[in-house]
């Protein structure tokens, strides 16, 4: 089971904290919800502490948060981090000029967007969501940060349903998770 290290010297286990929904969305799907997590302030932090510990030699020059869940930790890092937060959403949702990526579902496809300006030339990019499942969706932001010259230095997300072979998308760059499910529980 993973663990984070707390302000009290002690470790706190994470997996505990992430209540599993059954059924939502639909039938047959387990959501993991990660708001039992964030409304433990202690876990919270030392989870962002631990992930910006573990960014902080990779030179990250900028963070790549992915809509909607992943803000929340992409801000948080960048913050952390005192790099630029770039964001990855839905089309139709970023005021300006954007690039599009479009990915794979079971059924059909989907696509995120960013701005132009969003990465820089050069940009060390990490990119951030809260969880791994099919991986297309992280596969699409890391392609966005390298269509704008960015370099992918991390693919970092909270929990990774591992039994979905997420990773299968994600192969030559370093990915990282600190809650791994391996069945669907």
């Amino acid at each position: 089971m993973p663990f984070v290290h707390n302000r009290k010297g002690d470790y706190m286990e994470l997996a505990g904290l992430i209540r599993s929904v059954p059924d939502f969305p639909k039938p047959g799907i387990v959501f993991k919800d990660i708001t039992t997590l964030l409304g433990d302030g202690e876990a919270f932090s030392q989870v962002i502490n631990a992930w910006a510990g573990r960014l902080a030699g990779r030179g990250v020059t900028r963070v790549l948060a992915v809509e909607a869940r992943g803000f929340i930790f992409g801000g948080a890092l960048a913050h952390q981090l005192r790099v630029p937060l770039a964001l990855a959403r839905k089309p139709g949702k970023l005021p300006w000029l954007t690039i599009r990526e479009s990915y794979s579902l079971e059924y059909g496809t989907d696509s995120l967007e960013i701005h132009r300006d969003a990465v820089a030339s050069g940009d060390k990019v990490a990119v951030v969501d809260d969880l791994l499942a099919t991986g297309g969706t992280a596969q699409a932001a890391v392609r966005l940060a390298e269509k704008l010259g960015g370099s992918v230095v991390d693919v970092g997300f909270l929990i990774e349903l591992a039994f979905l072979n997420g990773r299968q998308k994600l192969v030559g760059y370093p990915v990282e998770s600190f809650i791994v499910c391996a069945a669907e529980e």
